[in-house]
């Protein structure tokens, strides 16, 4: 019976140093895979920090943009509030020609006798006129 006492604590002992011996191939193992996931690490913290400069960079740029294209809209309000005042002094030069020309016309068909007799002798001052200048024309 002690012989099976010393082959039962044989075995126990080849099995206890099989497990020590896979035991330490599961960590040397995991060691690899930590060291693995250490330097994957150490390149993504690398990648993100020209990551995070890039992005600074395209902040600083947007918001430069955003202010250039604010003073610009500004500038084109500026530009559309005197497109608009000049509008309104159209239309009220409008206006005066309209009532001018309207005055003219009332004054005209008021005094229809004169303003015939006006334009014939504008007429005959234009052909006295033209005359002239065919004659010297001719010369």
């Amino acid at each position: 019976m002690d012989n099976l006492l010393y082959i039962s604590a044989l075995i126990a002992a080849i099995a206890f140093a099989v497990l020590v011996i896979y035991l330490v191939r599961l960590l040397k193992e995991s060691e690899r895979t930590m060291t693995s996931v250490a330097n994957t690490l150490e390149g993504l913290e690398k990648q993100m920090e020209g990551i995070t400069t890039e992005t600074t960079l395209l902040l600083n740029r947007t918001n430069a943009l955003a202010e250039d294209i604010n003073q610009k809209a500004d500038k084109l309000n500026g530009l559309v509030d005197s497109i608009s005042g000049l509008s309104s002094t159209f239309t009220t030069f409008s206006a005066s020609v309209k009532e001018v020309s309207d005055t003219i016309s009332k004054i005209a068909v008021e005094n229809k006798e004169e303003t015939a007799q006006a334009i014939k002798w504008g007429n005959v001052a234009m052909e006295v006129f033209k005359k002239k200048k065919d004659k010297k024309r001719t010369k």
